[in-house]
């Protein structure tokens, strides 16, 4: 039976109640392991790391995966209590929709796709990609002893391709039908909360937008196309006036025309934390109107178009679909959503993201969502241990590093768990061998940044 440090059992403990005693023993046992391992996340990998290379009964940990029975769904909620006791009680929740290509191959993995690759790829080269597409929702919250913001992921879905559903007779269920899904039941877990949620150019869908809308304490903000065809509020129909009600009013000027207008008013407008950088110096518009297109219930919405005066960016529009909300709210907030791309990254650097072997339907829909969770969980364990007086940046006579990443924050997990749970000083066993305090540590920094 392993026995967990304290600071981890008191968060990893709220979990517990979704599995059975027997593999809750298991699962420990994989979470210690998919941290404390370097390179790649596989069963095996977190059974070698933990000492467990003997284990007769090694099936009994795949199984925690591909056979027992316990929610993502459920383990996502608890998760999310979690982050918001530590990183925002109170105020606006503000939660970031984006979707990452996890690359794989295997004849067995059957919700495997051909997708565009956005890393790869730009405006004048297309570069395709096959893997799986997965739909994540993070909290984008300030971490103080970061800085900055972070995007801790929470809930994960996996979104098959058109051919998936089509082999199976079904329905289609595109990247804006799963993320209307995610707010969903996110607003059904926070009933008394406001909730922003902020995403890229693919969830800029009049649908998507309208149903948002008619959620009571719930906003989508995302980009908004310059050519989009925005139009005046319909005025106020008379009594007994004859015909249908209109559901637009007159024609505006694209926002491209907009700002290309010389005599345009724009306000000058000072953001923070300018996607990783200080702050910027922008000038922007806003007015609210009614995005429009035939066939689809019009939507009223609050753009804004940014420009910059530096001359560094194209113009640049926004959108809300809460219509009192401010440029300066819309921006920081859209701002935020930056941080996931850093979190993908870093999950695929520090957390093993696509080196997972799973070829079973249920692990595959488990094990990346359990490897982005883990994202979370150690940022919440770090936070802990600083408060503790941890050092959390390494830095070094040739580098004066400022502000910590991710991989500080993994590399205090990890030499915490090592410390806890793997060494021992103990006389009486003769296989362990003393070594000098400070080899040790020279030894144990090592193992916590191997890749």
């Amino acid at each position: 039976m392993l026995t967990v440090p304290v600071e981890l059992l008191q968060l990893i403990v709220r979990f517990a109640p979704l599995f059975s005693k027997r593999v809750w023993e298991h699962a420990k046992v994989l979470v210690v392991g998919a941290i404390l391992a370097p390179g790649k996340r596989t069963v095996s990998a977190a059974l070698r790391v933990m000492g467990l290379s003997e284990e007769e009964h090694f099936q009994n940990y795949h199984r925690v995966l591909n056979r027992a029975v316990w929610s993502t769904l459920a383990a996502g909620r608890i998760l999310l209590g979690l982050l918001l006791q530590a990183l925002a009680p109170t105020g606006v929740v503000v939660f970031g929709l984006d979707d990452t290509i996890e690359r794989r191959r295997g004849e067995k993995i059957k919700a495997r796709g051909i997708y565009r690759d956005p890393v790869r790829s730009s405006r004048s080269h297309l570069v395709k990609a096959s893997g799986l597409r997965w739909l994540c929702c993070a909290l984008l919250a300030e971490i103080a002893w970061a800085r900055r913001s972070w995007a801790l992921p929470f809930l994960t879905a996996l979104c098959p391709s058109e051919r998936f559903y089509q082999d199976r007779g079904r329905g289609h269920q595109k990247l804006p039908d799963r993320a209307w899904q995610i707010i969903q039941v996110v607003r059904r877990w926070l009933p008394g909360r406001e909730l922003v949620f902020v995403a890229d150019s693919s969830f800029a869908v009049i649908t998507l937008l309208k149903r948002v809308s008619d959620l009571k304490g719930v906003s989508l903000i995302t980009r908004l196309r310059l050519d989009a065809a925005l139009y005046d509020p319909t005025v106020v129909r008379q009594p007994g006036q004859p015909g249908r009600p209109r559901l637009k009013g007159a024609r505006r000027p694209t926002l491209q025309q907009m700002s290309d207008k010389p005599q345009r008013t724009w306000t000058p407008l000072t953001l923070k934390h300018w996607y990783g950088d200080g702050e910027r110096s922008v000038e922007v518009c806003t007015d609210t109107a009614v995005w429009y297109h035939s066939g689809i219930p019009p939507v009223q919405i609050r753009w804004v178009l940014m420009r910059d005066p530096q001359g560094e960016f194209e113009p640049q529009a926004v959108l809300s679909t809460t219509l009192a909300h401010t440029p300066q709210q819309i921006l920081q907030w859209f701002i935020r959503r930056w941080t996931m791309e850093v979190t993908f990254e870093d999950a695929r650097a520090h957390l093993g993201l696509e080196t997972q072997r799973q070829w079973n339907d249920l692990a595959i829909a488990r094990t990346t969502p359990t490897l982005l969770a883990l994202y979370s969980l150690v940022t919440l364990l770090a936070a802990q241990l600083i408060k503790r007086g941890t050092q959390v940046v390494r830095t070094a006579a040739w580098y004066a590093k400022e502000q910590p990443t991710f991989s500080d924050a993994i590399a205090v997990v990890r030499r915490y768990l090592w410390s806890q749970c793997h060494f021992s000083t103990s006389t009486a066993n003769d296989d362990v061998i003393k070594i000098p305090r400070s080899l040790f540590d020279r030894l144990t920094d090592a193992v916590c940044y191997a890749a």
